[in-house]
This record gives structure tokens, sequence and C-alpha cells, in this order.
């Protein structure tokens, strides 16, 4: 961790789980603990759960969990000391780093000025008398010089030392050029610029700062776009293109769109709350980032068919995040730029007005694969446009679209209600056979959600979870536990991970608590401890509880060992290796 423990403990103490939650999540008392819709999935009941006396959120849903600090982490999409300092400025608390370590936050301070002073360094060069040329190619785009500004548009020279010179002047290192994702190192180990001879989109983040860069040619030279790498400080899937503009606009919805010039654009015609995705397609966090600012999107994707294919794709990732959805479809124009350009920002605004429910658009998309005056045809769209309309959960909804697609095909409604009936069916048959599946494995029922930390040992894994419950409630159990169950003989890593960071805080002193594991367990884990600590603890003596879980946890290690596990080899492994040692024999032991 980058922060000392005792201002991690008192920023904890001061930023109350149910006041920070409250902020983001509708929130409805029941028993003890308060429920609302996950914010982080999409659902229609209530099954995120914020426990005040334990500090934790929990989604019974999707596994998300952890204290405060982490939901910071997943709703505002920030790393760890980013969204430290973000509770801390809420707190009104002063950020000490950590007197152990204090080179992390010092590296990322320096990455954070450096992507400033080459945002500075880029957007003097694009002014400097001899780059005119670039400033005419922005002028063609119809870019103003205010709009320029406002977007702190450059130009990178056609020079592989340009920035790494003009940097290195500042004192900046080569080392910060490649944390910053500003520089490249080739495999003889020679540093040079990244960006060379592009114009240069700085990539801002909601508190204002440059965080990394898209460059763009100027002419069929290939990438036509390059962006920064990941880097200490940006995060592709986590950061949206102008929503530091965006998130301050007056309008009811965003306009999504796939490119810079697009959204640079769109906010010159006076739509300030265009954004688009970084380079990638849309990403599930993105769409939870437009979430928190507006419940109503508009697609506005380029109109070829790779558009049109990643509008499809976008539409279940923003439904997810519950969101209101509509498709905008550019005519006579490949995208937004050149359309506002041919017909102005009025005839774009009526286009808006215009733009088709989600489901509309899929049924259209649909039609424009077939020729619906073939009756061969029309039968593959009345099949193609059930499967769409059975995915529709609102049975007012599904009838309104089911009545659009038999006037499409031209059949009456209550063929077509046939035809959606029969694939409602199908789909629900599907979903039987699923739930089913699921109850007649009961061991991947108790299984972590995350397939990465997976128990081989299911019986000691419930044992050590049911530890770990007691000893989160009551933390002078580990007292009792100190000579008697070693971590070593935990059957899950991760659950061994736990207990053993859990006797290391008591070791010292410190209350073993959800918030004093934030920032060294990972979120999965996070997640998991979340979802054991969510579990009431069953009331009776503590100590014959433990005593059962301990005479489990050993009893099952003794039994794995007998199995013949070797040293280090996974127990599910164990097994199968012994039933081939029985086979091969005819089943006698020898």
């Amino acid at each position: 961790m980058a922060f000392d423990r005792g201002f991690l403990d008192e920023l904890t103490a001061r930023c109350d789980i149910l006041d920070v939650v409250s902020r983001y999540v509708q929130l409805k008392k029941s028993g003890a603990n308060y429920f609302g819709l996950c914010p982080f999935h999409n659902e229609k009941s209530a099954s995120f759960s914020v426990a005040p006396d334990k500090q934790i959120y929990h989604c019974f849903g999707c596994g998300a969990g952890g204290g405060v600090i982490n939901f910071i982490m997943r709703a505002e999409g920030l790393e760890f000391p980013d969204a430290v300092r973000f509770l801390a400025n809420q707190a009104g608390m002063q950020v000490p780093e950590d007197r152990a370590d204090p080179r992390a936050a010092h590296r990322r301070e320096r990455v954070l000025c450096l992507c400033r002073d080459a945002a500075r360094f880029f957007y003097d060069e694009l002014w400097a008398p001899e780059h005119v040329r670039v400033q005419q190619y922005f002028a063609r785009r119809g870019l103003t010089r205010k709009t320029m500004n406002r977007f702190g548009l450059g130009f990178a020279p056609d020079s592989f030392s340009a920035l790494l010179d003009a940097m290195q002047a500042k004192g900046y290192t080569k080392d910060e050029l490649l944390d910053a994702g500003l520089a490249s190192k080739s495999e003889k180990g020679h540093v040079y610029d990244r960006f060379r001879n592009r114009v240069m989109f700085p990539i801002i983040d909601t508190r204002g700062q440059v965080i990394a860069f898209g460059g763009r040619v100027m002419d069929d030279s290939k990438p036509k776009y390059l962006n920064s790498p990941e880097t200490m400080v940006f995060h592709k899937s986590r950061n949206l293109f102008a929503l530091n503009i965006a998130k301050k606009t007056k309008a009811e919805y965003f306009i999504l769109a796939e490119g810079y010039m697009d959204v640079i654009a769109l906010h010159q015609a006076g739509f300030d709350s265009a954004v688009a995705s970084l380079g990638t397609s849309l990403t599930e966090e993105q769409a939870r980032l437009i979430a928190r600012h507006t419940k109503e999107i508009v697609i506005s994707y380029d109109a070829d068919g790779a558009g049109q294919a990643a509008a499809q794709r976008a539409i279940d990732i923003l439904k997810k995040a519950d969101l209101s959805v509509k498709v905008l479809r550019i005519p006579g124009a490949k995208d937004p730029d050149e359309f506002i350009k041919e017909k102005g920002p009025d005839a774009y605004r009526r286009l808006i007005e215009q733009s088709e429910n989600h489901i509309a658009y899929r049924l259209d998309s649909i039609a424009a694969k077939y020729d619906l005056d073939e009756d061969e045809q029309r039968v593959g769209f009345l099949q193609d446009a059930a499967r769409e309309l059975a995915r529709i959960d609102g049975a007012v909804e599904r009838e309104v679209y089911t009545g659009r697609a038999a006037q499409m095909a031209r059949i009456s409604m209550e063929a077509m209600q046939v035809e959606v009936r029969r694939a409602l069916a199908i789909r629900r048959k599907k979903q039987k056979t699923a739930e089913r599946r699921e109850i007649r494995a009961p061991v991947a029922a108790v299984q972590p959600k995350d397939r990465t930390l997976q128990y081989t040992d299911v019986k000691s894994a419930r044992a050590e979870e049911g530890v770990l419950r007691l000893v989160f409630e009551s933390p002078e159990t580990m007292d009792y536990l100190w000579e008697r169950l070693p971590p070593g003989h935990f059957s899950a890593p991760v659950l061994e991970k736990i207990y053993g960071y859990a006797r290391e805080l008591h070791g010292k002193g410190i209350l073993i608590t959800v918030p004093a594991c934030e920032g060294w367990l990972e979120q999965n884990e996070m997640d998991l401890l979340s979802g054991i600590l969510a579990t009431p603890v069953a009331v009776g003596k503590r100590e014959k509880a433990l005593d059962d879980y301990i005479n489990i946890i050993e009893t099952q290690r003794a039994l794995r060992q007998a199995d013949g596990a070797l040293d280090g080899e996974d127990p599910l492994l164990a097994m199968s290796r012994k039933q081939r040692e029985k086979k091969s024999y005819g089943g006698n032991r020898v």
C-alpha cells in the first residue's frame, strides 16, 4: 500500500459506507441492513446490500463487494490510490504518503505532471509558424480556434526525439517518459518518441488531469489512430473521451460517438454531451460511467457496416447499465462530423428527435437482411424477429413491437404473436434447463463466482469460510485460533491468504475489519470476502463452532494427504491420478 495504515483507518472511519453508497444507490432499510438495485449490473429486484455494522457492501446477484474504498474504486472507475484521494478530498483530509514507500505516489505524480507538460508541448508545436499545414488541416475539418483550444489539440513533430528532448530539458527522465506511454523502446534499447507526425488529442479525466493521448495521421498512413498504452494513470476501459466536459451538460441525454473528431464536431455544433470510447469497443465500466451522469443515451456511430455492428454490441452493454438506449441513423453521410458539415446542427438535432428505440433499431436491422417481398425471406425475418422479441421482459413492450414486426412483414398480429410465443417458450425452457443444471450441481453452487479462486476441497473450504466469518465478527477469536490453526492448514489459497493477513493485523494490534484489508486484497478476493461475511453468524457457542471448523479442516487435510496428493499437487488432480492408477491395476490394490 502507498498509504499509512493509521490514515486509512481514520479515512474509513470518517467515510461511513452507508452515507457514501447512498449517493449512488437508493437504499431501503430491511432488518439491520439496507438494500437497493446494484449499480454494477442490471437487475430488477434489489440484491445489493449495505451492512453498516460491518462497513461492507455486497451484491448477492453479481458478487461485487468490499468496503467503502473498494466501492468508490468500482463506482468511479478508479485505482486504489485515486479512490483514497477521492474520499479524502470529500472528507476534507490531507493525504500523507506512506513513509515506507513514497516512490509509488511520487512516480504517479511525475507521470501526471509529464502528461500535462507534454500536452503543452504538443499545443505549442501546433501553433508554431513552421506547422501552418497542421493548423490548415484542422481548419479544413471545420474546427475553430476556440474549439481547438477547448480540447487542447496539438501536434507531434515528425521526429524521433522532439518530445524526448523537450521533456528531458524540463528534468524528466527516459524512464518517466516510458511510464507515461509517451516514449517507446526498441529491441536494442533505444528510447524514442511514441507519437510522430500526428495531430494530438489529449485525454482528460473527470478531475481535469491529462492522463493519455490519441494521435491521428493527416494522410492515409497506418495506423490511422495511435493511442497511449495502459499506464499507471490511464486505463482505456475506465475512461471516456470528453467526459470531463459532457458531465457538465444540461442535456437530458448523452451522445455516444465513435471517434475523437466526431465528438469534437458535435461539441462545436452545440451538442456538449457527446463522448466516445477510447480506441476500443465500449466496455461495461464505460457504460457505468455514463449511467452515473444520465439515464438516456443516443448511439451515433458511423453509418458503415462496422459502425452498425458496433452499435449492436453497445446496445446490450448499455442496457446492462440500466440506460434507456436509442440509436440514431445518419442518412447520406458516413459519420456525425460529415453530416453536420453538410446539413447543419438543426438537421442533426432532428435526427436525435427521430432516433429509434433500440428494439425498433434491431428489428429494422434484421429486416435489412431480408427481401420482405419474397415469402421465404419473410419467414426468415419473422423467425429472427420473434427470437429478438422473446428477449423483451416487459409484456406490454413485447406486444407493441410484435405489432410493429407484423406490419413490417405484412402478416396478421395473431400470426406474429404465435411465432413470438413459440420463441418465448424455447427461451424459457432453456432458462429452466440452466436452473435445473445449477440445482443439480451443489458443489458448483458453493464455489466462488470467480473461477480463478475455485476451491479444490469444498468441505474444508466451507469450514475455512466459517472461521473467517467468526474472526471478522469477533477479532478476539484469533487469540483462540493462534496456536490451534496455522494458515498453512487451509485448503483454499485465497482463504489462507485472508486468514494469514488477519493474523498479521491481529499480531500488530490492528482491528481485523474489511476496511483494513482494502488495498491489500485483490478485487476478486474482496468480492469473495464480502460474500462470506454477508452470511449471518449462527448464534451459539463460538468456541464449539471453532472447534468443529478446526476438526473439519484438519480431517480434510489428513484425507488429502492420505489420498496421495504429492507435494504441491492439486488435490483434484491427485484424485484423478489415483483413479487412473486403480484402473490400470483392474481396480485391485497391489
